[in-house]
């Protein structure tokens, strides 16, 4: 939508929310608004950030409180669905427990025609503060948020300090050993590359193959805070977590470097490190094809260490 298109504001919310669209508002109604807007419902993807420290990860669970289920009760109430009823979502990868996202990408058939700028705006109005669409764009009917994606990104940021973190609890790990930069990414580089990655695997991952290509790891230090990046096609459960502890082990001095070669060659889970806090693992980014134009919000650089926006 254009400058020039945006709606006139016509509502207010004196708890402090920024005023609603009228397309925005449930008590539009589908019939007024597919008729403004002159839209057939169709297929729409949907970025979404959140912090994952409230939540027991995305994917829904009987007790409701996942991402998943807070996203499919906002999106069912914004369009004026009955209560209890949902619009089933599909995202690009289900998180854990803790685990933050920048730029979660999830798809879902819509019940009804809207603008995308509404779906941004309205959706969010009926989400918790902790999480919020970023953007949102029709799709073709094709598009799948997961088996479509050609990668992922993520983010692992990690406190070095004598003492556990406060102001940052549960936005980044914690390790109170001094950490050596230059032989971490010398073993990392044994992880470059389609490989087989048994032993940093979850007993409980249900991946059909434990062999992913890893395109990338940048690791990097600003004063207290690490930062790891990872990309690759798909990471197994816990994998990027299980990597992170191991890596801390060699920057620690626990290990020599070529033990993370070691391990990926003994394919047993049992002999690398504790799998790590999932409070500093962030969802950066997910690579579509080009010509869907979908936004990538890329992660920070490697030389920004603030927390990363939540």
């Amino acid at each position: 939508m254009s400058p020039s298109q945006t709606p006139s504001l016509t509502s207010s919310d004196p708890t402090g929310h920024a005023p609603v669209p009228d397309q925005d508002r449930p008590d539009a109604g589908p019939a007024a608004s597919d008729e403004r807007s002159g839209q057939a419902p169709g297929r729409v993807a949907l970025g979404v950030a959140y912090r994952g420290q409230g939540y027991h990860g995305w994917q829904s669970q009987p007790d409701g409180n996942t991402v998943q289920d807070k996203l499919e009760r906002a999106l069912a109430a914004f369009v004026g669905l009955p209560d209890g009823a949902i619009v089933t979502t599909m995202c690009a990868g289900r998180t854990d427990a803790g685990v933050h996202a920048l730029n979660q990408v999830v798809h879902f058939d819509a019940p009804v025609a809207r603008d995308e700028f509404s779906w941004v705006r309205g959706t969010n109005r009926f989400l918790p503060d902790d999480i919020a669409v970023q953007w949102a764009q029709a799709v073709p009917a094709d598009f799948h948020a997961r088996n479509g994606a050609r990668g992922r990104r993520y983010a692992y940021l990690l406190r070095q300090s004598p003492v556990r973190p406060a102001i940052e609890a549960g936005l980044c790990g914690w390790v109170f050993r001094p950490l050596d930069l230059d032989v971490m990414r010398e073993a990392a580089r044994a992880l470059i590359g389609e490989h087989d990655f048994s032993s940093f695997r979850s007993s409980m991952c249900q991946a059909l193959t434990p062999v992913k290509d890893v395109r990338s790891i940048e690791i990097a230090q600003l004063g207290d805070y690490w930062r790891f990046d990872f990309e690759a096609n798909a990471f197994l459960h816990h994998m990027i977590r299980n990597l992170v502890g191991s890596l801390v082990y060699v920057g620690a001095g626990r290990e020599d470097p070529d033990w993370i070669g070691t391990l990926m060659k003994s394919r047993d889970r049992r002999l690398a490190a504790p799998t790590f806090s999932a409070a500093g693992l962030y969802l950066s980014a997910v690579e579509y094809d080009p010509a869907f134009g979908l936004p990538m919000f890329r992660p920070l650089p490697p030389t920004a260490y603030r927390l990363p926006p939540t």
